[in-house]
């Protein structure tokens, strides 16, 4: 099993994903393998992979800081808002629909597997590895 370090932060836009990508360079540079981690993202812009998949643009810039390809087990869930109360939701890469906020906090226990898999199989390839 991996070493994990999880970068917190209490609001959106302070700088928890910048650190993680500096992070993610520092122990690359030291010869360990980093991967970043985030099971949750939401974003209106998102990265399209080599296979097609989606995912959220600020794990692809820390893959990219780590020295790896960007793999959508980085973002399992990706939310794009639509409007005020609901996202287009995308799992591991796959639009799996539209939700209001609502049915969205009623699936998302269904998640926890997709979740749980990433990361341990995230964790399975890395020495260190980042959540977010």
């Amino acid at each position: 099993m991996a070493k994990v370090l999880m970068i917190q932060g209490t609001m959106s836009n302070v700088g928890k994903s910048l650190i993680t990508a500096g992070l993610c360079r520092i122990f690359k540079q030291d010869g360990y393998r980093v991967a970043p981690f985030k099971s949750q993202n939401m974003a209106l812009n998102s990265f399209i992979t080599d296979d097609g998949a989606e995912m959220g643009r600020a794990q692809v810039m820390q893959a990219e800081a780590a020295g790896i390809e960007p793999d959508v087990r980085m973002n399992p869930i990706l939310l794009k808002p639509t409007d005020d109360t609901g996202s287009q939701v995308i799992v591991n890469g796959k639009v799996r629909g539209t939700m209001s906020a609502g049915e969205y906090f009623d699936f998302k226990v269904e998640l926890i597997p997709d979740v749980m898999e990433a990361f341990n199989g995230l964790c399975s390839e890395s020495i260190v590895f980042i959540p977010l």
